[in-house]
């Protein structure tokens, strides 16, 4: 979490909408599209009154993602569940819902986001981190193909996400571009040029741990300055949107 400049985003989000919550009120979370559980584990961890629902299609994602949370004291935190965010059977309502990463994967967006305010408590909140469409999938040029295999979808528009998210009865609160020219720069040198050097060669793990001693001091600092800044224009999306109060 500390390479990855999303996780930086997203935890601080999480933390501004839950932090206010008084701790003997529960608070119900549903991490759509869970992957390895990091930030399922993160809400159950930094809030002990959170009552965490992580879904995944895979089901593989979902048996690694419990063994590790087995092995510590959120194990009873955490409900794990298969479930298609397309056709999503978990049931609300939810004060927040995670989707970190994973729109970019799901064709039928707008359904998705339906489901996402059915689900919603009026007032909650949901959570969008994405690639945007200024180059989010490493995508420059037409013709590029994708950095990132399974994407369906180079990225968003900051406008082209609120606007679906508001056909689906949600209510955009924030939009973000991330990974601006700070944290575009930490993610080369952090994670892609890193990954490039072990497709090409195994050997390259004999010198990668000299590489970020060097790369990960200066990598984490850029990082840090792209948290604070208000990018125009970046690579990522962190879209924050509220179910309204007078929803039905």
């Amino acid at each position: 979490n500390l390479l990855f400049l999303r996780a930086w985003y997203v935890r601080r989000e999480v933390r501004h909408l839950l932090e206010t919550v008084p701790d003997d009120r529960p608070i119900r979370v549903l991490d759509a599209g869970t992957g390895f559980g990091q930030y399922a584990y993160f809400v159950a961890r930094t809030f002990p009154n959170a009552q965490v629902r992580a879904v995944d299609v895979k089901r593989g994602y979902l048996e690694r993602a419990r063994r590790f949370v087995d092995r510590t004291p959120q194990a009873d935190d955490i409900e794990w569940a298969l479930d298609d965010l397309t056709d999503l059977q978990s049931e609300g309502p939810f004060d927040l819902i995670l989707a970190v990463d994973v729109m970019e994967h799901i064709a039928d967006d707008e359904t998705v986001f339906e489901h996402f305010e059915r689900v919603l408590r009026p007032g909650g909140h949901v959570i969008i981190n994405t690639p945007s469409d200024q180059g989010g999938s490493d995508v420059q040029d037409e013709g590029d193909e994708s950095f990132i295999g399974e994407h369906v979808r180079e990225g968003y528009g900051r406008a082209d996400l609120a606007d679906k998210l508001r056909r689906a009865g949600l209510e955009p609160v924030k939009g973000l571009y991330t990974y601006g020219p700070y944290g575009s720069t930490a993610w080369h040198g952090l994670i892609k040029w890193p990954m490039q050097m072990l497709g090409a060669t195994w050997a390259s793990l004999l010198v990668l741990p000299l590489y970020y001693v060097a790369a990960l001091p200066l990598g984490l600092l850029l990082n840090a300055a792209d948290v604070e800044q208000d990018n125009e224009r970046g690579t990522g999306l962190l879209m924050v949107a509220r179910r309204p109060h007078d929803a039905n």
